[in-house]
């Protein structure tokens, strides 16, 4: 009863999408940060306590394989001024990032090459590598491994958790540790029912620690306890790629993707969604420039954060850059 009350509430929310969208009280600030050259494409944007937003970006292409000279994770001041970089020869294809509660930056590799790639990385706030989880270079589904990870998370009492498999036919799970890195258990298969994904893709976590799943292959959102155990489904925040909840339990949803082409597609408008992570009511919606309903490119925000003031930054995967979104006077 509560999927068909939640589901009923998507399907109705998405034919007033356009509404909310033509109240949208946020002003796009392109071209965010400075980092000295041409940008690459980034899904990975998160915020600091203090307001700073930590960036990575894939060597000015869709890629850093043969930029080992190039940095690719950034530190910006909330006006975009560069505060440090690292990262040069040590990822593939950065996916997603977080930063934990001791200022740390996790970054997801979601692609292999040789004898890097598919791992998470644990970096302290000056860029020294502290832990990699998953094998280097290997894909596959053990529980020391990663095929394409997609996003990471931290909780309060240090449990790591991963979303493993970029790409419906990817490993489709999520995968936690401990604090120290050691395995912990491992749910989630390939499919549509509960408790299943095609391409988990983003990961939040609320106040009362609930774990927010992007199932971005199915177009919905799924709630977990941190043992795994479902909670509940949402269909009302789009094809969910990013994701991002604010000290207030406000929580943003960036769709990238939604478009009349491609399978599995509710008919939502991509953007980023914004609502209540208590009860899942959507109150705005910040279009994407780009609303052909034929577009199967990824457009405007896949990767999604707030900071202390409220300005959301979105990471943009076709695009190449970081926009910022501030509140209209």
């Amino acid at each position: 009863m509560k999927f068909q009350r939640i589901l009923a509430f998507g399907m109705l929310f998405a034919t007033s999408v356009a509404a909310l969208a033509a109240i949208n009280p946020y002003r796009a600030q392109p071209g965010f940060g400075d980092i000295g050259r041409e940008w690459g494409s980034t899904s990975a944007v998160y915020t600091t306590p203090e307001g700073n937003v930590w960036v990575a970006e894939r060597c000015g292409e869709n890629t850093c394989v043969g930029h080992d000279d190039l940095d690719n994770v950034f530190l910006f001041d909330p006006e975009g001024n560069l505060l440090r970089s690292f990262g040069k020869g040590l990822i593939v294809w950065p996916h997603g990032i977080h930063v934990d509660y001791d200022g740390n930056v996790w970054v997801t590799d979601a692609r292999g090459d040789g004898n890097r790639g598919h791992q998470v990385h644990k970096f302290s706030p000056d860029g020294e590598l502290l832990m990699s989880l998953g094998k280097a270079g290997v894909a596959g589904d053990g529980v020391d491994e990663f095929n394409g990870p997609s996003d990471v998370l931290v909780a309060p009492d240090g449990s790591i958790f991963v979303v493993d498999g970029h790409g419906a036919d990817g490993n489709n799970r999520v995968v936690k540790f401990n604090a120290d890195g050691d395995f912990v258990k491992t749910w989630g298969t390939t499919g549509k029912e509960d408790g299943e994904f095609r391409d988990p893709h983003a990961l939040a976590m609320d106040s009362t620690g609930r774990l927010f799943v992007g199932d971005r292959g199915n177009s919905r959102l799924q709630i977990f306890d941190q043992d795994g155990n479902h909670l509940e489904t949402w269909t009302q925040f789009g094809r969910p790629s990013g994701l991002f909840i604010d000290a207030n339990d406000i929580l943003y949803a960036a769709d990238s993707e939604s478009n009349t082409t491609w399978g599995l597609n509710r008919g939502y408008l991509r953007g980023i969604y914004i609502g209540s992570a208590f009860d899942g009511f959507v109150t705005m919606h910040i279009p994407d420039p780009n609303q052909d309903p034929d577009n199967a490119g990824t457009s405007a925000a896949e990767g999604v954060a707030v900071d202390k003031a409220g300005n959301i930054y979105g990471a943009e995967v076709g695009p190449r850059q970081v926009v910022k979104y501030s509140r209209r006077r």
